[in-house]
């Protein structure tokens, strides 16, 4: 307590001129409306600045949540997408759908190797199987290739195994992505016949012709062609619509009669 009153008597000086100077202030606002002005305006800037610097943190603390409410949203919607073939859906989640859409993260990227493989952060215990197709909003990026309990491994579009049915946009020429494990901003789509018209930057898409990938999901465009004459074929670049080298959010599709259609011409073929 001694201490306190030492400080106080030590400093009186400057408490007091600080006591004057406060009065003063309030008694200069009181009687000059101008002042008063200044001062309400003042506090109101301070004010809102603070608000609004405080509601810029909760709005960033918040984007996690934000962009989780958004791939559920797109999962929703990429799930109607794929079955527009029904008149009427009554569940989202029913096995009734015959595409199933999951989200998931990509905990780890390849790209830069001949054979890429992803990894994401959903397994077996979230419903992932092996050769399910997996795209991002904007395009496909592979088909899953392992399943472990919590994680499955992708392999990517940029890996020289990888042969996926594709088609040019609006058209019925078919043909088959590959990868020639040299640029990964591109792939190549081979099997296209020399009859077929091209226009560079006309666009590939999912043909539809396997168990795996719904038709017309995007891929990319066409970035150059030239003609192998020796097998009337065009070899094609196709520039791909994903950044390879920078994917957060997948979306993994399960065809549900994959199932029956392979058992039935596996069936077929043994006959």
């Amino acid at each position: 307590m001694q201490r306190i009153i030492n400080f106080i008597l030590r400093y009186r000086n400057a408490f007091l001129y600080s006591f004057l100077a406060l009065i003063s202030l309030v008694m200069t606002f009181r009687s000059h409306s101008y002042h008063q002005s200044k001062f309400f305006n003042s506090s109101r800037w301070l004010s809102g600045n603070v608000y609004g610097t405080g509601n810029d943190i909760s709005s960033y603390f918040g984007l996690r949540e934000e962009n989780e409410r958004l791939v559920e949203e797109n999962e929703q919607l990429r799930r109607m997408l794929f079955n527009t073939e029904f008149d009427t859906i009554p569940s989202l989640d029913s096995t009734y759908l015959e595409y199933g859409v999951l989200s998931a993260k990509l905990i780890k990227n390849s790209f830069s190797s001949p054979r890429n493989y992803l990894t994401i952060d959903k397994g077996g215990n979230d419903g992932v199987k092996q050769d399910m197709g997996v795209i991002t909003t904007k395009g496909i990026l592979g088909i899953i290739e392992n399943v472990s309990k919590n994680f499955a491994t992708v392999q990517s579009v940029l890996n020289t195994k990888s042969n996926i049915n594709a088609k040019i946009k609006n058209t019925n020429y078919f043909g088959s992505l590959i990868w020639n494990g040299e640029n990964y901003t591109t792939a190549q789509l081979i099997d296209i016949p020399r009859l077929v018209p091209l226009v560079v930057g006309d666009t590939i898409v999912t043909g539809g012709m396997s168990s795996i990938f719904p038709e017309n999901i995007p891929i990319g465009v066409i970035k150059k062609y030239d003609l192998n004459v020796s097998r009337s074929f065009y070899n094609i670049d196709v520039e791909l619509f994903n950044d390879m080298a920078n994917i957060k959010n997948v979306y993994l599709i399960e065809n549900r009669n994959k199932e029956e259609i392979k058992e039935l011409e596996n069936r077929t073929v043994n006959e």
